[in-house]
């Protein structure tokens, strides 16, 4: 296991350099550039060529290329042109707020979706099957940003229920030593600031986890299906065994392998920022971010982001493949 795990970081290095290549002649590949982006209608040829001097964009390529690598190995992408900031701060303010909404969605996608599709499976063509699937259907084919704005309509402006944007309320008094705040509103002891912050998650996360949470459901529904016809499984029921331990013991640890695949693939999606959902809540995360840095052209910001991204996908995948030998002992990670 541990072999595995240390081949697989180490192929973590030519992934994230070819990215870094492919990466970096992409986002000059762009129309228009950074100088013409900051500047708008008072760019002159002049003004132009002074700020691609400023930030070592009038350089050959090549040079430009060898000093981000440079950069980059150290964990310095830059400075943001549109905020003058190091990329490395603004990544540390806004990847904790899109990792808090994409784990709430993630949470929220399974905890109803396996249970859901597990039922679904076990009353195959009944009512609750007929209603899941269509459900299931439907919120795949729903567009993400639709739906956030019926949440956003149904639930904050006509019932009032909870928050219509932001993370917190800026009445609510609270410190945020980490930069996730529900965690913050636990560690300091706040319990109207941890209340407030959980609000505030609920719309996103589920407008995010939507498209997740049917998959999840149709991927374990099929595998539960195909799980509880095998012969151990009616063995097992021959046998006279407790129902709930057929359930623990056979079916969901066999259905759970093309589950956790599935969910590893949405955690990647997810965790890589929302920018539709975050850009309807106005939650301040990475997806909201990176948008605004492809508007202006900013290229520190691109490539440092889309790196981190891509790490973190990776990384994913390689807790999902680890995961395979802890849900089933046949599986043998080597």
């Amino acid at each position: 296991m541990l072999r595995f795990v240390v081949r697989r970081l180490f192929q973590l290095v030519p992934i994230l350099f070819g990215l870094s290549l492919l990466l970096f002649f992409w986002v000059r590949a762009l129309p228009g550039g950074t100088a013409v982006a900051l500047l708008g209608e008072r760019a002159t040829p002049e003004t132009i060529a002074q700020i691609e001097r400023l930030y070592g964009l009038d350089r050959p390529v090549w040079q430009q290329y060898l000093s981000f690598l440079g950069r980059a190995v150290q964990l310095d992408f830059g400075n943001s042109v549109r905020t003058n900031r190091p990329v490395v701060e603004e990544m540390l303010r806004t990847f904790p707020a899109t990792i808090e909404l994409a784990l709430a969605a993630l949470t929220f996608a399974i905890v109803v979706g396996i249970p859901l599709g597990y039922f679904a499976a076990r009353r195959y063509g009944g009512w609750l099957d007929s209603v899941t699937v269509s459900a299931s259907l439907l919120g795949v084919a729903i567009p993400v940003f639709f739906l956030a704005y019926i949440l956003k309509y149904v639930f904050a402006v006509q019932l009032g229920w909870l928050p219509t944007a932001g993370r917190q309320d800026p009445r609510v008094p609270a410190e945020h030593p980490t930069g996730f705040y529900v965690l913050d509103g636990i560690i300091t002891g706040n319990p109207a600031a941890t209340w407030d912050a959980v609000e505030h998650l609920i719309l996103p996360a589920i407008a995010l986890g939507s498209i997740p949470l049917a998959i999840i459901v149709r991927i374990t529904r099929a595998s539960v299906l195909d799980v509880v016809h095998e012969d151990y499984v009616r063995t097992a029921e021959a046998k006279g065994l407790l129902g709930r331990t057929i359930t623990r013991r056979h079916v969901l640890r066999n259905a759970l392998l093309p589950v956790v695949t599935v969910i590893g693939l949405q955690a990647g999606l997810l965790f890589s920022g929302a920018i539709l959902t975050e850009t309807v809540f106005g939650w301040p995360g990475v997806g909201s971010f990176v948008y605004q840095a492809i508007s202006f052209r900013d290229y520190a910001v691109l490539q440092g982001f889309i790196l981190v991204i891509a790490a973190v996908y990776v990384l994913v995948n390689l807790a999902v493949d680890i995961s395979y030998g802890l849900i089933d002992p046949r599986v043998r990670v080597r």
